[in-house]
C-alpha cells in the first residue's frame, strides 16, 4: 500500500526570490543574505568571490527579508516574516556561529482578506517602527521601544485598498510612508502619511502625487540628504519629494528590481523584464535635485532582486534564469556592455516540465527539465553523483596501484605515472603528442612491486618495493641511496610523504626513515604485537612536509593506533567493535578540521574529528559506502582538497558547512585512483579498474551534477522517444520590436546525446504546444510524436479550438502524418490501451487509430466523460483514469470495453485547486494543489453502498511550501539489487522554485519507526526564528488546517546524520534504538535520492 509516504528534497530551491546585503556576521563583514523560498543562505564577500557561511531551512515561505540596526548596535539584525503570517528577528552569533532569536510572533488577523500584490514588510530607516501591509485595507505595526525591542503590534485603517507598494521615507521626524495605490477608475497615484505611534493612527503626510503612469509599480525611497521617493513606472520614471518633481521618459518596460550603489542614493540599477540591466542617476546641485538620467549597462538575467556589494560588484538574484554575481566597468567591451558575469549560480527554477530517462544506459535516472523562462529557458540534465569525462585509457590487466611523480618539486604540474604489478612496475609518461607512453627512471627497480612511490625534497623521489626504500634523482634520474630491509623480512606496507617514510614488515615490525639530501636515516623500530594492514602519514599540520602524527592499522586486532612522530610514541587505539580489520587510513583536513578516516574491507567508512595536539579523537560516524574493502587518497579539484574512496561505489567525499558530504562517482567498481595534473589533463585523476587504466576530468563536487543547455527560448513540455533517441520539446520564442512583442510557438526534435536541434515544426499563429507524448498505437509498431495544442485568441476567455498533431520521426526529421482538429485546448495527452486519451477543456476524450482505405491513417473519435471544469492534469494506469480538475479535486474514472464507453466511479468531494496528478498504486492516488499542499486519496472499491464506493477518501495531507508542476514515476540513483532501498517505489516531483523532491512509499513498519524518530527529532531541532515545525508542515487552505499525515518530512529525518554525537545519543536513548542503527537506518532513506 502506498498510504505511507516520505518526502525529501533531491535539489534545494534555487529560485532567488529575495536578497540584501549589510553587516550581520561582523561588524567588518560584509554579508549577502538570500532567500530562496524556504530557505535562508548567508554569504561573506571575500577577494575571491561570495563564500558561503550557512544555509538553513525556514519553517516557512519568506515573503519579506530586510536587514536593520537598531540604536547602539554594531551589526545588522535580519527580519523575516512568512506568507503564513509568522515574523522573526534574527541575530548571528559570533561564539557559536549560529543564528539566535531575538523575536518572534504571529501577525494574522482573524479577519480581513489577503492582499493581491503579495505581502509588504518595511522598516523604518530611524528604527521606530515595523510596518506590514498583509491585508487589504489595514497597515500593520510593530513598534519598537527605547532599547530595540519589539512591543505589541497594532493595525491602522489604509484607505487605499488596491496597494501596489509601500516605503518608508528617510529624514522625517515622525515615521513617514509612500503609498502607491491604483483607485477605483485604474488610475494611480502616490500619498504619504505619518504615523503616529502614540495614538496608533495616521495624519496627512507632508506631500501626494496624483495620476502617475499607468503601469507604475515600484516605489525607492532616496536617503538623506536628498530624500524624496522615485515612481518608477512603464514609461516613465519620476522623482517627488514636498519641493521638487522631475520626470523623464524611458523605452517602454517592466521593471521587476532595484539595487541602490551608494549610500547617499545618487544612483540605482534598475532590471526590466528582459534583463536589462540600467543605471539610474539623480543629478543634484548640493541637496537639490536637478535631473534624472538613466544608461543602458548591458544585460543579465532578469532579476527578482539586485544587491549591490562594493568595488562594482552586484549580485542579481533570478526567479527565471541562473542568479550571477557580475562586476560594472567603467568602459564598455567589445559588444557595447559594462557587465562582466564572474559567478553563476544555478537555478532550476521554474521547472514547468521534466521527463526521467537513462540516456547512459547504466540502469541510473537522470531528470531533463524544461527550465527557467522568456530568454533564459533551458533544458537542464540532472543527475546524482559526479561524473568522470575519460580523456586517455588503455588496457593494463592487474593493476595493484598507481601513483603521479613530478620531475622537480618546483614543477606545477605531474609528469611520471607510476603503475605497480604482482611482479614489475612501470613508468608512463605524457610525450609531445599528448599520449602516454612506457619510459624508464633509471634508478627505479622495474621487476619488483612497488608498494608506494612519492615526490621528495631536494628533487627527489622515493620507491618503496618489498626488500628495499630507494631514493632517487628526479634529474638524473640514478639511484642516489636506498635502505634494505634486514634478511627474512620483507616490507607489507609502506607510506611517505616529502620528508618522511614509515613502513610496516612481517611480524609487526614499524620502522621510520627520515630523508635528508641524498640520505634516508632510519630513525626509529617498534615492534608491535600484530601484523599491520595499511598506515599513513599525511601531513595536515602547519608543516605541510611532514606529519607529527603516525596512524596503523592493524589485520588481527580489528584496530587502529595513533603514534607521535618522530619517537613512535603511542597516543591512543581505536575499536570499531566489528570483526573487520581496516584496509585504509588516511589524516585529511577539510575547511580548517583535521579528520581520521578509516575504510574497512566491508566498505564502511568511519570518520572522527581529530585534535591535532592531543591526537584525541571525537564525534565518531559511521557509513557505508560499498561492501568491498575501501582505499582512500586524497586529491584537489578548485583548489580543494577531496578525498575519493576506491571501491565497488566510487565515492567522493568533501565537505559543505563544516559537516562531510558523500557523492558517488558515476563508475562502476573502481580499485586505485591517483591524482594526475599533466600539462595536457590538467586537475584530472588516474583510475584503474579491473582491466583498464583510464585519465579523466572530474565534474564539480556535488550531490547532483547538473548540466545546462541554454535554449533561449522558453520550453515548455518535453518528452522523449527510447526508438529514435530523440527529445521533442514544445518551446516558444520571444522576439521584441520596437512596437510589440511577439511569440512564436515551436515543436523542435533534439538530439538525446548532443542535445542539438535536428527539426523544427513551427505552430499556427496564436497557437500554443500545450502537451506532448510518446507512444505506438494498437496494430502499428512505429513509435509516434502526438503534440496537443489551443489557439489563444486575444479576445477569448477560453480556447474553443486546438489540434491533435502526429508526427513520425524519419531521418531525423519531424514528419507530419495527421492531424485532428479539437473543440478547445488539448491540455494532456495519455497513452490508453494502443489508443489516445486526450483531456480537452472540460472533457476527456478517447480516439483510436484508425487505417483509411488509401493506406493513411487518422484519428477518430471513439467516447468521452464530460463533467469537469477544466480536466488539467490526466493519468491513467490499465481502464483507470484519475483526473485533476483546475478547482474540483481529484475524480476517478473507467473504461467499459463492452459498451465503449467511459463512466465516472468516484471523486473526492473536496474543493481543491489542482496542479499535478499521479497514481501511487492501483488504489491511492497523489494530488498536489496551489495552497502548496500534498494529498492522496483511497478509492474504497470494498466498500459496502454504491454511495461510499463513488467517493475517494483523503488518506493522506502535508504542507509542502512548493508549488508542484508535475510527478513522474523514476528514481534519480541507480539501483542496487543489494540494499533494501532499491525495493522502495519512488515519485520524482518538480516545482517553480526548481525543488526536484522524492516522495516513496515505504512499508509501514519503516514509516512507523521513522515517524517516531521524526517526533523525536522535532523535540531537538528547533526551527530558525522559533518557527514550528508541526504547524509548517501542517496541511493549510483557505478553507482548513489540519495537522499532517501519513508523510514524513524527509529533510528533517536526515539532518539527523548532521547533528553531534550528543544529539545523537540522546534521540537514541528517547528512541531505545543504538546510534549505529539509527544512522544505518537514515542512510538507507539518503539513498533513494
Amino acid at each position: 500500500m502506498s498510504i505511507w509516504n516520505y518526502v525529501v528534497t533531491a535539489h534545494k530551491p534555487t529560485n532567488v526570490t529575495h536578497s540584501c546585503v549589510g553587516n550581520f556576521t561582523n561588524p567588518h563583514d560584509i554579508n549577502l543574505i538570500i532567500a530562496k523560498c524556504t530557505r535562508i543562505e548567508i554569504h561573506i564577500l571575500a577577494p575571491q568571490g561570495l563564500q558561503p557561511m550557512l544555509d538553513v531551512p525556514i519553517y516557512g515561505r519568506i515573503a519579506t527579508l530586510e536587514l536593520f540596526r537598531p540604536h547602539g548596535e554594531t551589526q545588522d539584525y535580519l527580519f523575516i516574516s512568512t506568507e503564513r503570517y509568522k515574523f522573526c528577528v534574527l541575530q548571528w552569533d559570533t561564539e557559536s556561529g549560529e543564528l539566535i532569536t531575538r523575536a518572534m510572533g504571529d501577525v494574522s488577523d482573524r479577519i480581513g482578506r489577503p492582499t493581491d500584490n503579495g505581502q509588504i514588510g518595511i522598516i523604518d530607516p530611524d528604527c521606530r517602527l515595523i510596518g506590514l501591509h498583509l491585508y487589504d485595507g489595514l497597515f500593520k505595526v510593530i513598534p519598537f521601544d527605547n532599547k530595540g525591542q519589539l512591543k505589541e503590534a497594532f493595525n491602522i485603517r489604509l484607505e487605499e485598498l488596491q496597494v501596489l507598494d509601500i516605503k518608508f521615507l528617510y529624514g522625517c521626524a515622525k515615521p513617514t510612508i509612500a503609498v502607491l495605490y491604483q483607485d477605483n477608475k485604474d488610475a494611480r497615484h502616490v500619498k504619504t502619511y505619518e504615523v503616529l505611534l502614540k495614538e496608533k493612527d495616521f495624519s496627512e503626510g507632508p506631500w501626494q502625487q496624483n495620476n502617475l503612469d499607468n503601469g507604475a509599480g515600484l516605489l525607492i525611497p532616496v536617503p538623506m540628504p536628498l530624500g524624496g521617493v522615485i515612481i518608477i513606472g512603464e514609461q516613465t520614471i519620476v522623482y517627488c519629494s514636498a519641493s521638487v518633481f522631475k520626470a523623464i521618459p524611458i523605452r517602454q518596460s517592466i521593471t521587476k528590481a532595484y539595487g541602490r550603489v551608494d549610500a547617499d542614493g545618487s544612483r540605482y540599477l534598475l532590471s526590466d523584464h528582459a534583463g536589462l540591466l540600467h543605471l539610474l542617476v539623480i543629478t543634484h546641485e548640493k541637496e537639490r535635485v536637478t535631473g534624472l538620467k538613466v544608461e543602458l549597462l548591458g544585460e543579465t538575467s532578469a532579476a527578482s532582486t539586485i544587491s549591490y556589494l562594493d568595488n562594482g560588484c552586484v549580485y542579481v538574484g533570478s526567479s527565471y534564469g541562473d542568479s550571477q554575481l557580475i562586476k560594472l566597468h567603467l568602459q564598455p567591451d567589445n559588444r557595447g556592455q559594462y557587465v562582466e558575469i564572474l559567478q553563476r549560480f544555478v537555478n532550476l527554477g521554474p521547472i514547468v516540465d521534466f521527463c526521467v530517462v537513462d540516456l547512459e544506459r547504466q540502469g541510473q535516472g537522470q531528470v531533463v527539465t524544461c527550465s527557467g523562462a522568456f530568454k533564459d529557458g533551458s533544458l537542464r540534465i540532472v543527475r546524482n553523483g559526479i561524473g568522470i569525462n575519460e580523456q586517455a585509457s588503455a588496457e593494463l590487466p592487474g593493476i595493484k596501484g598507481i601513483w603521479s611523480l613530478r620531475s622537480s618539486t618546483v614543477d606545477m604540474f605531474d609528469t611520471f605515472l607510476v603503475v605497480s604489478f604482482v611482479s614489475e612496475t612501470r613508468i608512463l609518461a605524457m610525450n609531445s603528442e599528448d599520449e602516454l607512453e612506457e619510459t624508464e627512471i633509471e634508478g627505479f627497480v622495474s621487476d619488483a612491486q612497488s608498494l608506494f612511490c612519492q615526490d621528495a625534497i631536494h628533487d627527489q623521489l622515493v620507491q618503496v618495493t618489498a626488500s628495499s626504500v630507494r631514493l632517487v634523482s628526479a634529474a638524473s634520474r640514478k639511484l642516489l641511496t636506498d635502505w634494505r630491509v634486514p634478511t627474512g623480512f620483507s616490507i607489507i606496507v609502506a607510506t611517505a610523504n616529502a620528508t618522511q617514510v614509515f613502513l610496516a614488515t612481517g611480524g609487526g615490525n614499524l620502522v621510520y626513515l627520515e630523508i635528508g639530501e641524498g640520505s634516508l636515516t632510519e630513525v626509529k623500530h617498534l615492534e608491535i604485537e600484530f601484523d599491520v594492514s595499511c598506515l599513513d602519514i599525511n601531513p595536515i599540520g602547519d608543516n605541510s612536509m611532514r606529519s607529527e602524527l603516525a596512524v596503523v592499522g592493524l589485520w588481527r586486532d580489528y584496530s587502529v593506533r595513533i603514534y607521535s612522530l618522530p619517537n613512535l610514541e603511542f597516543i591512543t587505539t581505536l575499536h570499531f567493535g566489528e570483526n573487520v580489520p581496516p584496509r585504509s587510513v588516511l589524516l585529511c583536513r577539510f575547511e580548517g578540521i583535521a579528520y581520521l578516516l578509516c575504510g574497512l574491507g566491508d566498505g564502511h567508512l568511519f570518520n572522527f574529528i581529530l585534535n591535532m595536539s592531543t591526537g584525541e579523537l571525537s564525534d565518531r560516524k559511521k557509513i557505508s559506502l560499498g561492501t568491498k574493502a575501501i582505499t582512500l587518497r586524497t586529491f584537489r579539484s578548485k583548489n580543494t582538497t577531496h578525498v575519493f574512496a576506491a571501491s565497488d561505489r566510487p565515492t567522493v567525499i568533501y565537505s559543505s558547512n563544516r559537516k562531510l558530504l558523500y557523492s558517488n562517482v558515476n563508475l562502476k567498481e573502481v580499485n586505485h585512483m591517483c591524482p594526475f595534473n599533466s600539462l595536457s589533463f590538467p586537475d584530472s585523476l588516474a583510475i584503474a579498474k579491473e582491466d583498464l587504466l583510464t585519465i579523466g576530468s572530474i565534474d564539480d563536487i556535488q550531490k547532483l551534477h547538473i548540466r545546462a543547455v541554454p535554449l533561449g527560448e522558453h520550453a515548455r513540455r518535453i518528452c522523449h522517444q527510447e526508438q529514435s533517441r530523440t527529445f521533442a520539446i514544445c518551446s516558444v520564442k520571444y522576439s521584441q520590436t520596437n512596437i510589440e512583442e511577439t511569440e512564436t510557438h515551436f515543436v523542435r526534435l533534439l538530439d538525446d546525446q548532443t542535445f542539438e536541434v535536428l527539426s523544427s515544426y513551427q505552430l499556427d499563429t496564436y497557437e500554443n504546444g500545450c502537451s506532448i507524448l510518446s507512444c505506438s498505437f494498437t496494430d502499428d509498431n512505429n513509435s509516434y510524436y502526438c503534440v496537443g495544442t489551443a489557439y489563444v485568441l486575444p479576445e477569448e476567455n477560453e480556447p474553443n479550438k486546438g489540434r491533435i498533431l502526429v508526427f513520425s520521426v524519419e531521418d531525423a526529421k519531424l514528419q507530419l502524418v495527421t492531424e485532428k482538429e479539437t473543440k478547445g485546448s488539448v491540455y494532456n495527452l495519455n497513452a490508453f490501451n494502443g489508443k489516445l486519451l486526450a483531456g480537452i477543456n472540460q472533457k476527456i476524450q478517447l480516439y483510436k487509430w484508425v487505417l483509411r482505405d488509401d493506406g493513411s491513417r487518422e484519428l477518430q473519435s471513439e467516447c468521452g466523460h464530460h463533467g469537469h471544469i477544466l480536466a488539467l492534469y490526466v493519468q491513467s494506469r490499465g481502464d483507470f483514469i484519475v483526473v485533476g480538475d483546475l478547482m474540483k479535486s481529484i475524480s476517478l474514472l473507467i473504461y467499459k470495453h463492452e459498451e465503449g464507453a467511459i463512466e465516472e466511479r468516484a471523486r473526492d468531494y473536496n474543493a481543491n485547486w489542482m496542479t499535478a496528478v499521479e497514481i501511487l498504486d492501483d488504489d491511492i492516488y497523489l494530488g498536489a494543489e496551489n495552497n502548496f499542499n500534498l494529498f492522496t486519496v483511497r478509492k474504497n472499491s470494498d466498500a459496502a453502498t454504491d454511495e461510499e464506493r463513488g467517493k475517494l477518501e483523503v488518506v493522506g495531507e502535508y504542507h509542502l511550501g512548493e508549488f508542484v508542476n508535475l510527478f513522474r514515476h523514476g528514481s534519480l540513483v541507480m539501483r542496487l539489487p543489494d540494499s533494501e532501498s532499491s525495493q522502495i517505489p519512488t515519485v520524482i516531483f518538480g516545482t517553480v522554485n526548481g525543488v526536484i523532491g522524492v516522495i516513496a512509499s515505504l512499508p509501514q513498519e519503516q514509516y512507523q519507526f521513522l515517524e517516531k524518530l521524526q517526533i523525536n527529532l522535532v523535540k531537538v531541532i528547533k526551527g530558525v526564528g522559533g518557527l514550528s515545525h508541526e504547524q509548517w508542515r501542517s496541511f493549510s487552505n483557505e478553507r482548513k488546517t489540519v495537522d499532517a499525515k501519513n508523510f514524513l518530512d524527509g529533510d528533517l529525518i536526515e539532518s539527523f546524520l548532521d547533528l553531534s554525537r550528543n544529539r545523537m545519543e540522546e534521540i537514541a536513548t528517547a528512541m531505545a534504538v543504538p546510534v549505529e542503527e539509527l544512522c544505518k537506518r537514515v542512510e538507507e532513506m539518503t539513498r533513494l535520492h
